[in-house]
């Protein structure tokens, strides 16, 4: 851990954040640190969670690529009784280091008394990028779901919320520390680019709870700047999204391949499946986790040949003496 000579904050809440589908998650925290002008608290190591698979060149000489940043920005606020602090990380961690990794960032805030931990995450469903996105929520307690019910969120009745910004949420509630996450809707054919108007969302209601006001015109602009060119590629393939009232999955199958002519899911989760590709051929529980991340990125079809030859491929080795 490097940091700076700790601050004194007033019961503080943290917000923590990694990317994830849509970049809802990253792109809200990184707003939401530069309007506040929150200031550099802390930088976390994490070499034991990011293992590199590979070297960089440069100029012919090799050398381990650095590790992604992950670093606590503190806020002080002067108009209400929490304080902030705000973890922001570049990448997400080896999904076996997860548990670890998520410890260790909630070790260094308990230091600072922390009160309480938010989080940010995508939910995709069948809407189209013309509809403003609702807002979902999960809690580590009732008395918090009860809080949540009277402001513009939809309770999340079950399913999944993969990756650290999900899995934070159970590590804070096996520490004794409450909880929220909030998900942003973004469409179901989106969900490998950015949707700022999820972030701002999720963002409108976490600075509604903790009574902050930030200018969101610079997110709103980035926004209509990618819906623009939304448009654009829908009526180069002749797609009128405006007639379509309800998506059905023919619909959304349509509209995600006409996305995916000119978007690709980001270079790292593209690496990390092709690295775990030929670790599933020596080691079937790389199978698994594979199978979550294809899951994660809705690329499974494009890969799914690929990923059964997996299980054909184990038939014909031979058994272990």
């Amino acid at each position: 851990m490097i940091n700076k000579p700790f601050p004194k904050l007033k019961e503080p809440y943290l917000l923590a954040c990694w990317p994830g589908m849509g970049n809802v998650a990253l792109r809200a925290g990184t707003y939401l640190k530069n309007q506040l002008k929150a200031e550099e608290l802390a930088e976390l190591e994490t070499f034991e969670v990011y293992q590199p698979a590979e070297v960089a060149v440069q100029h012919g000489l090799a050398k381990i690529p650095e590790p992604p940043r992950n670093k606590f920005y503190f806020w002080k606020n002067g108009y209400g009784k929490n304080d902030l602090i705000i973890f922001l990380s570049e990448a997400q961690p080896d999904l076996d280091k997860g548990y670890l990794y998520g410890h260790r960032v909630l070790e260094f805030v308990q230091r600072y008394e922390i009160k309480k931990v938010f989080t940010f995450a995508a939910m995709p469903v069948p809407i189209t990028h013309l509809e403003k996105p609702k807002v979902w929520a999960v809690a580590t307690d009732l008395f918090l779901l009860e809080e949540l019910r009277k402001l513009d969120v939809q309770i999340m009745p079950e399913g999944q919320i993969s990756g650290l910004n999900g899995l934070l949420l159970g590590i804070a509630k096996q520490r004794k520390i409450s909880g929220i996450c909030l998900l942003g809707e973004l469409p179901l054919y989106t969900i490998q680019i950015e949707n700022p108007r999820a972030s701002q969302a999720v963002l409108e209601i976490l600075t509604a709870m903790l009574g902050i006001k930030i200018d969101y015109t610079e997110l709103e602009n980035y926004a209509k700047r990618l819906e623009e060119e939304i448009e654009k590629l829908f009526d180069f393939f002749s797609v009128d999204i405006k007639k379509t009232k309800t998506l059905s999955e023919e619909d959304v199958h349509k509209m995600r391949k006409t996305i995916e002519e000119y978007t690709k899911i980001p270079p790292e989760a593209k690496k990390k499946i092709e690295e775990l590709f030929e670790q599933a051929k020596k080691d079937s529980t790389k199978i698994t986790e594979l199978k979550v991340i294809l899951d994660k990125w809705g690329i499974f079809k494009e890969y799914e040949d690929k990923f059964l030859d997996l299980f054909e491929k184990r038939k014909e080795q031979p058994p272990e003496k």
